[in-house]
């Protein structure tokens, strides 16, 4: 009888020290229309990678949905209230933040994409997704020139305005919390109560 000794097979690379295919936002619009990537699809391009959104649980979707009743009775036509949709930070970012104040246009941006000269505000309402929209976003945002932020802290109840875009940073951030208001720098004069954003449980 002969024995052999197969060798074991070769340790999986890690995929995540592989070099990566990196796409732009002409090929992220060219998957969409082929139908590579669907409308149910949650994704959002960053630095170049397709990366799912996390599922929207209720809190979030009530979050969202209040800031879009507050912002749309007190801006009215002064800018666009842009719900979950994208904004071109560059040729290979694109996010999707939760709602976007965008300057007026008049085809309401129908013949060209929201680009960072025209955002005055977004906001972000994070509930599973804090450490990713602070570590990975804020700075992407910040190094667009974004000149405010909101990150709505759902676990916390607080929002965060980040303010100052400088060097990939924001120089200023200040919390609000229940009892307190807050106001956009776009337009000081538009007051929001917090407790109206993030109602007691």
């Amino acid at each position: 009888m002969v024995t052999t000794q197969t060798k074991p097979p070769p340790h999986p690379a890690d995929v995540s020290q592989l070099p990566l295919r990196r796409f732009t936002v002409d090929e992220y619009f060219a998957m969409a229309e082929a139908g590579i990537l669907r409308k149910e699809d949650k994704v959002e391009l960053i630095d170049g990678v397709i990366v799912a959104m996390a599922p929207m649980g209720r809190n979030h979707r009530s979050t969202t949905n209040r800031y879009t009743r507050l912002f749309g009775e007190s801006v009215r036509r002064r800018a666009i209230v842009q719900i979950q949709s994208s904004v071109v930070l560059d040729d290979r970012t694109m996010p999707e933040p939760d709602l976007a104040l965008l300057r007026e246009q008049a085809d309401f941006y129908r013949s060209d994409d929201a680009g960072p000269e025209d955002v005055l505000l977004v906001i972000e309402v994070s509930d599973s997704s804090v450490d990713y929209d602070r570590n990975e976003k804020l700075p992407r945002y910040a190094r667009a020139g974004i000149p405010e932020v909101w990150l709505t802290i759902l676990p916390e109840r607080v929002i965060e305005a980040h303010t100052e875009p400088a060097d990939g940073r924001y120089a200023v951030r200040r919390i609000f919390a229940p009892g307190d208001t807050i106001s956009p720098d776009c337009f000081p004069d538009i007051a929001l109560s917090v407790d109206e954003i993030l109602p007691g449980q």
